[in-house]
Parts: C-alpha cells; sequence; structure tokens
C-alpha cells in the first residue's frame, strides 16, 4: 500500500515535471539564463576568477534544475512501463 502511494508521488512528480519542461515561458527563461550565464563567462576577464566561477556555477545550477526535471520524467516513464507490462503479464496469464 505505502509503495503504491510512492509510486502515485513520483509519476505525478513526473507528469508536473513535463508540464514544466513543455511550456515555453518555461523553455525561454531557461534558455535566456544560460545565454546570460555563458555571456558572462566570456566576456568576464580570465584575472576575474570569481566572477567567472560564479558564471560558470550559475550554469551548473541552471543544468541541475533541468536534469532533475527530466529525471522525475524519466522516473515516471519507468513506472508506466513497469505497470503496462505487468499488466500485460496478468492478461497472457488469462
Amino acid at each position: 500500500m505505502i509503495m503504491e502511494t510512492q509510486e502515485e508521488q513520483l509519476v505525478e512528480l513526473g507528469d508536473s515535471a513535463e508540464v514544466l519542461l513543455k511550456t515555453p515561458a518555461f523553455t525561454q527563461v531557461i534558455d535566456e539564463c544560460v545565454e546570460a550565464s555563458f555571456a558572462t563567462f566570456c566576456n568576464t576577464e580570465a584575472m576575474k576568477v570569481d566572477q567567472r566561477e560564479l558564471a560558470h556555477r550559475h550554469y551548473l545550477a541552471i543544468k541541475d534544475v533541468v536534469n532533475t526535471l527530466q529525471q522525475r520524467v524519466q522516473v515516471r516513464d519507468s513506472i508506466v512501463e513497469q505497470r503496462n507490462g505487468d499488466n500485460s503479464q496478468e492478461e497472457l496469464a488469462l
């Protein structure tokens, strides 16, 4: 019973993550943030290490958010695939 509840929560998280990832406004903001981080990194003098490192950490944080959302979608897809496989096995047994 607890496992089903956790699975359902993971499926819901995956559904929400997919909606967010497919939202044009979200994609636009992410792209703009990545571009700004890249521009800051590229346009900062090499001697200004702190500023360059901050831009790089900002980029990694953005990337981490997107990767986390994508991972939630993948977990959801795995759960759904497993459920479909289990249902197919049950149908074959009948």
